[in-house]
């Protein structure tokens, strides 16, 4: 095997690495605004040990990147749209790695 070709299948997995970690991360996003939907609907029990456990996990998670974006949104109320721009901000990164930065490393 030549070296460009170990390069060239190193980057690949690399990028397929990173398009992973943004569709994991994608999921997470979503099963925390469906929590916290189900929370503030006290669908959920929030004395549950468990419920509290994974409520935080997902918090703690998330709120790191949405926090940024919540203070340049203006206030809509009771509506948080934040979660909604961070998936479109990374189905922009992803379709930019595979579109345009993929085609020119390899």
């Amino acid at each position: 095997m030549s070296v460009n070709n170990e390069l060239e299948t190193t980057m690949i997995a690399l990028f397929q690495t990173i398009d992973l970690a943004l569709q994991l991360y994608t999921w997470i996003l979503i099963a925390s605004a469906i929590f916290s939907w189900l929370y503030a609907f006290n669908v959920i029990n929030s004395s549950n040990h468990f419920v509290n456990q994974v409520g935080t996990f997902l918090y703690n998670v998330t709120e790191p990147a949405l926090r940024p974006i919540r203070r340049l949104l203006p206030n809509l109320g009771g509506i948080d749209i934040s979660p909604i721009i961070l998936l479109l901000i990374i189905f922009f990164l992803r379709s930019f790695l595979w579109t345009t930065i993929y085609p020119l490393v390899v």
